[in-house]
């Protein structure tokens, strides 16, 4: 996560711009040099696996690379944090975890940056991106099972509470959240603004909820977007976090014997288990 101003710095000195808002609203107000990035581009079009990301190394460097994307220049990523859904925060976290270690997203988003009057160089070729894929980014399904029970492992629901509490709006198999996670939803760190609240209130937060430097956090919500987000987020706070990717269109898609769910709100006693 950097400022506004430190992405302006970053962005004269020759980072890639990229706008994670959605090509409904790169037309309209785009920002000189912005290149538009979408992350369905870098996932499968089934949608019990649409939250993970593309298996295939050689397409997703030739995607990136199309975008401008290079090893050795920052990525600087924006969104729309007062209405959008984390996508900055998704895209920052694929490229982290596809191994680019100088991609960041820009606190308060396009509203901050366009305040900056900035004048990006346009990308005019190819990047030379080359993936190195990073695990501790991420946790797939199985290994997130086998966890558990681990006594460490703080597991967080980023969707909102109705949600987290059974609500199923966006084509889950199944209702209900992991059994022990806890809900947060990834908004509760912003201002009404869509600036990151405080580094204080933020760890007093997690404080509240359990959560420690010290604990093994992983976020989820519906396919990677918003749990992308909280993990960026976190990891830039210095927390052990990774994201589940494939997130509940995933999960809901399993063995409710293998893979349950339960149906309750946070601090409530569960009403039906497993889902």
């Amino acid at each position: 996560m950097v400022s506004a101003l430190e992405a302006k710095v970053l962005i004269e000195q020759g980072a890639t711009l990229l706008d994670a808002r959605g090509n409904q609203w790169f037309g309209l107000n785009r920002l000189s040099g912005s290149v538009s990035i979408r992350w369905q581009d870098f996932s499968p079009s089934n949608k019990v696996r649409k939250g993970t990301l593309l298996e295939s190394d050689a397409v997703l460097n030739q995607k990136l690379r199309k975008l401008g994307i290079s090893q050795e220049r920052p990525v600087v990523v924006f969104a729309n944090p007062p209405q959008g859904w984390g996508e900055e925060g998704r895209i920052v976290w694929m490229l982290r975890t596809l191994g680019h270690s100088q991609a960041v997203m820009v606190d308060g988003g396009y509203s901050a940056l366009a305040s900056l009057n900035l004048k990006a160089p346009e990308i005019s070729q190819l990047g030379d991106f080359e993936i190195h894929r990073m695990p501790t980014w991420q946790i797939q399904k199985a290994a997130l099972k086998a966890a558990l029970d681990q006594p460490d492992l703080v597991l967080i629901d980023t969707r909102t509470p109705k949600e987290y509490a059974g609500a199923t709006p966006y084509g889950e198999k199944r209702r209900g959240h992991v059994p022990g996670a806890i809900s947060l939803h990834f908004q509760e760190l912003l201002t009404p603004q869509g600036k990151l609240l405080p580094r204080d209130q933020i760890v007093a937060k997690l404080a509240e909820l359990g959560i420690t430097q010290a604990s093994e956090v992983v976020a989820y919500c519906t396919g990677g977007i918003r749990s992308g987000w909280l993990t960026v987020v976190l990891a830039d706070l210095g927390y052990q976090v990774q994201n589940y990717a494939g997130s509940m269109w995933e999960w809901s898609a399993g063995s409710p014997q293998e893979f349950p769910l339960t149906v309750q709100s946070q601090g409530l006693k569960a009403t039906d288990m497993p889902q």
